[in-house]
């Protein structure tokens, strides 16, 4: 089984590459940008990494269904029963609109309402993030222009360190709640970043805490969730408990993610 996981992952990042490939071509170029029914902006690259990675999935796992952003966007859901994949083709599309770099391809594996398997690719920075979290496994690569993926390096979160946390933030979506909560915690350094690269930066050891106290939906975080928990964190819902997957609507409240680091609850700093 362990043997088929890793080909599956294997897949799964070779496919994020693909679609990162797609999607850079039309980063370049002068594109356009629409507005979603949910207000949100939406490009040709959202549709053409997300149609690189559908292929690939009915290719890797026919039988496995998959809850993609664009094809939900669409009304195109399938019956999951918690076990599907969860594909954001492109977080951070406000980041990829500004050209800053920050965007992802993200690609998830839920068994049993939590994510198992994840990939998480930044093609302006050529680094893939992967994780297995049934073997507690997580490691990132460089991926060079051509596509071709480096040798893997393992990730771990950091011990959380004895004086002043390292605290990620939203680039786009800071709140005053955000605020308030790093306020319980002795804050050393804090970087703003967009996408779920955020959630890399803890499962790989450059930060200790990312809340976000603002909605997201499940295709934006799982992949990260999988690297972070294969790498020895946790990302909670606002009560505190891990993360579930396949709720209604696909839709997130909040979130925080950690790692060597005790993260009260975020539930009462969003209430009014």
């Amino acid at each position: 089984m362990n043997g088929d996981r890793n080909e599956l992952l294997r897949g799964l990042a070779e496919a994020a590459v693909a679609a990162g490939a797609a999607i850079m071509a039309i980063y370049d170029s002068d594109f356009a940008v629409e507005t979603k029914q949910d207000s949100s902006p939406v490009t040709a690259a959202d549709a053409a990494g997300e149609a690189v990675i559908l292929e690939a999935l009915a290719r890797l796992a026919p039988d496995i269904p998959v809850v993609a952003e664009e094809e939900a966007a669409a009304g195109r859901i399938p019956d999951t029963q918690g076990n599907f994949f969860l594909v954001d083709p492109l977080d951070g599309t406000k980041e990829f609109i500004s050209r800053n770099g920050d965007f992802t391809v993200n690609i998830a594996l839920i068994e049993d309402y939590a994510p198992s398997l994840g990939v998480v690719f930044a093609p302006v920075e050529g680094r893939l993030f992967a994780g297995d979290v049934a073997t507690g496994t997580a490691w990132s690569a460089p991926v060079d222009p051509l596509g071709a993926i480096g040798a893997p390096q393992p990730l771990r979160i950091r011990p959380a360190p004895a004086e002043g946390l390292a605290a990620v933030a939203s680039r786009s979506h800071n709140s005053p709640a955000t605020e308030a909560y790093l306020d319980q915690f002795e804050i050393a350094s804090r970087v703003s970043r967009g996408s779920s690269l955020k959630i890399c930066m803890v499962a790989c050891g450059e930060a200790d805490l990312y809340p976000r106290l603002a909605p997201t939906m499940e295709w934006d975080i799982a992949a990260g969730d999988a690297v972070l928990r294969a790498a020895g964190g946790a990302l909670s819902a606002p009560d505190g408990r891990p993360m579930p997957y396949g709720k209604p609507r696909f839709f997130n409240p909040g979130f925080v993610a950690a790692g060597d680091v005790e993260a009260p609850p975020i539930a009462p700093f969003m209430k009014d």
